[in-house]
């Protein structure tokens, strides 16, 4: 069976560098932690009711885990350039204003791909429904957004580099 093609991921500089930083800490790093931690857990005898040995066996698991995904994902990657991000409409790695319409509360977002979203940073997934929502749109335009809440319809305010 031929394997599917993989879809690219557009990072930005800054999601590029997280992503490289993350893989090069689990891959040197964590990988020593763990396996001394489970070095130490056999070396308490029985490991068939050892909870340590079960705990950093899990944690190896998972480590070794996050490192396909990230070694996946890097190599799909493809940079964002400057010239990429658009002023004129909503586009990948544009930073949008955003006010809603009902409260009048403004609301800053910057949109990148879904590896590199984090709302806590204000970054949002162009996939998500706000971002989905507000790509290709221009500065004016009203969008509608289906949120467990309801509808919230947003106006766009600015889009900038």
């Amino acid at each position: 069976m031929a394997e599917r093609e993989e879809r690219e991921i557009v990072l930005t500089k800054e999601g590029l560098a997280k992503l490289e930083n993350e893989l090069e800490l689990l891959k040197s790093s964590r990988r020593e932690e763990v396996a001394e931690r489970i070095k130490q857990a056999i070396a308490f005898g029985d490991i068939t009711e050892n909870s340590e040995y079960e705990d950093a066996k899990n944690e190896q698991a998972f480590i070794e885990g996050r490192i396909l995904t990230l070694e996946k994902t890097l190599k799909n990657a493809r940079l964002m350039t400057d010239d990429e991000i658009r002023t004129d409409v909503v586009s990948l790695g544009a930073k949008v204003t955003l006010k809603e319409v009902k409260s009048g509360r403004e609301v800053n977002v910057t949109l990148v791909s879904s590896v590199e979203s984090k709302l806590k940073d204000g970054k949002i997934s162009d996939e998500s429904p706000v971002g989905k929502a507000v790509m290709g749109q221009r500065v004016g335009a009203q969008v509608k957004v289906e949120a467990p809440a309801g509808i919230i319809k947003y106006k766009i305010i600015k889009v900038e580099k």
